[in-house]
């Protein structure tokens, strides 16, 4: 270069394209070195939390499981203590006589010395289904048989 070349405006804008592009290169080379970095650390992170999340998702599962497993427990209690109440006081109404005497005449139609007891019969019976209306006529095999019949029938 002469004198003249290096004062050149040419030279000069050269010159300072290359400074700049120099700079350029170092601040990307830094980015990347510090994005990599980055990089590197996030990778750990999310290493690191989902050696958490694996490592507590067992007992938090347990402790749900538990948990729930209790308040079914309590609601259990609960309703085991109402039956018992129930129960006693069940057990109070059958130490008083006229409750006894009310549920058994109801239950068993007993009737007291001088009353008349009267059984109201359905006037509409039930039909008797067709298994039954011969059945006693027949000796027990073809009882069997036919109902091995009417099970193979019932598959179609």
């Amino acid at each position: 270069m002469t004198g003249r070349d290096r004062f050149s405006t040419a030279t000069r804008l050269r010159l300072l394209g290359e400074q700049t592009a120099a700079r350029v290169y170092r601040s990307q080379t830094r980015r990347q070195a510090r994005r990599s970095r980055l990089t590197g650390r996030a990778a750990l992170l999310a290493l690191v939390l989902c050696s958490l999340i694996v490592a507590l998702a067992y007992p938090i599962r347990q402790y749900v499981a538990q948990r729930a497993e209790i308040e079914d427990l309590e609601r259990q209690r609960k309703e085991a203590r109402e039956r018992v109440e129930e129960l006693r006081d069940l057990k109070a109404r059958w130490k008083d006589d006229a409750y006894a005497e009310q549920r058994i005449r109801e239950r068993l139609h007993y009737v007291m010395p001088g009353e008349t007891g009267y059984i109201v019969v359905d006037p509409n019976p039930a039909k008797q289904t067709r298994t039954n209306q011969g059945a006693a006529h027949r000796p027990w095999y073809s009882n069997v048989w036919d109902g091995v019949d009417k099970a193979d029938s019932s598959d179609d």
